[in-house]
């Protein structure tokens, strides 16, 4: 027989005791994951509930509990609020465009049982009056144990005869402003700041100096803004297209136009909610981003000063019924 040591034969004494209440793996998973059904599938409620080819989908348009009591994956995009497009000023500077808020998405996420606070960003203001940037979108987040946050869409920058504002950062970056002048030219705004893997957005265009000076376009989720011409002020980049709220393809994060001048037709904003931007003589400001789509606001331009505001962003989760 061999002799046990004094460490050993405690070990052992401590297993043979507990040894009928040590919980198995499988019974730990399926207590943290929430007691699963037949199927196995989660079992959530919140925001507004739909379905469709076999997925139970729950969309916030505005911040609202995301409630959870049988875990499991999921698939979700988050997109913040898009940035405010600025306002022009004296002698046609044109206002940069808004860039979209960012957007983030994931597919087979595991989440267990929780209530998790779902914030959905609110879009920029809109620049007023004359020479006024617009605001920055506001960021949206879907905090599950790692917590997703996509980044309001940066501003648009100010233009006008005497001087231009830079676009600031943010999901997607917001246009530069136009200058009627011979000045240094004012940059387009980073997108995908913060930082994510994969991006969530993209750069806004500078603003034009000279002949031109009109503003740059916002960033989109999909792409660049563009520059303006000598005819016509930048449109704004492209969003991505996502299935998950309804199972066909939507744009969302699209880039603001920026204001331009009489010589060609208005900016457009980009894909997935981006706004119009202002053309002098072609009429009234811009329309806002559209609600709930996180594109950036459209730039304003000279009489027609005032930019226009970011659309609201949304949160859309699905997982399989």
């Amino acid at each position: 027989m061999v002799e046990q040591s004094g460490t050993a034969l405690l070990l052992e004494q401590i297993c043979n005791h507990h040894e009928d209440k040590i919980m198995p793996l499988g019974a730990f998973k399926a207590a943290l994951m929430g007691t699963a059904g037949a199927s196995g599938a989660v079992a959530a409620s919140g925001g507004t509930e739909t379905a469709y080819s076999g997925y139970k989908v729950h969309t916030f348009l505005t911040s609202a509990n995301f409630v959870v009591s049988t875990g499991g994956d999921i698939d979700f995009m988050v997109v913040a609020g898009g940035g405010g497009g600025a306002s022009g000023g004296i002698d046609y500077g044109g206002g940069g465009g808004g860039g979209a808020g960012g957007l983030r998405t994931s597919a087979a996420y595991t989440v267990v049982p929780a209530t998790y606070t779902i914030t959905v960003g609110g879009g920029g203001g809109a620049g007023s009056g004359e020479f006024n940037d617009g605001g920055q979108g506001n960021d949206s987040v879907a905090p599950f144990d790692t917590s997703i946050t996509s980044a309001g869409g940066g501003y648009g920058g100010a233009g006008q005869r005497t001087s231009a504002n830079n676009g600031a950062a943010g999901g997607s970056g917001g246009g530069g402003g136009g200058l009627n002048n011979t000045g240094g030219i004012a940059t387009g705004g980073a997108g995908n700041t913060p930082s994510t893997s994969p991006a969530q957005g993209f750069d806004g265009a500078d603003g034009m100096v000279g002949t031109g000076f009109f503003g740059g376009g916002g960033g989109g989720a999909g792409e660049v803004g563009e520059t303006g011409s000598t005819t016509v002020g930048g449109d704004g980049g492209d969003g991505l297209q996502n299935l998950y709220r309804t199972g066909s393809n939507v744009y969302y994060a699209g880039g603001g136009g920026s204001g331009g001048g009489s010589q060609g037709p208005k900016s457009s904003g980009g894909q997935g909610g981006g706004a119009d931007g202002a053309r002098t003589g072609a009429g009234p400001v811009p329309s806002p981003g559209t609600a709930n789509s996180g594109g950036g606001g459209g730039g304003g331009v000279e009489q027609y000063e005032a930019g226009s505001a970011g659309g609201s962003g949304i949160v859309v989760i699905r997982y399989a019924a």
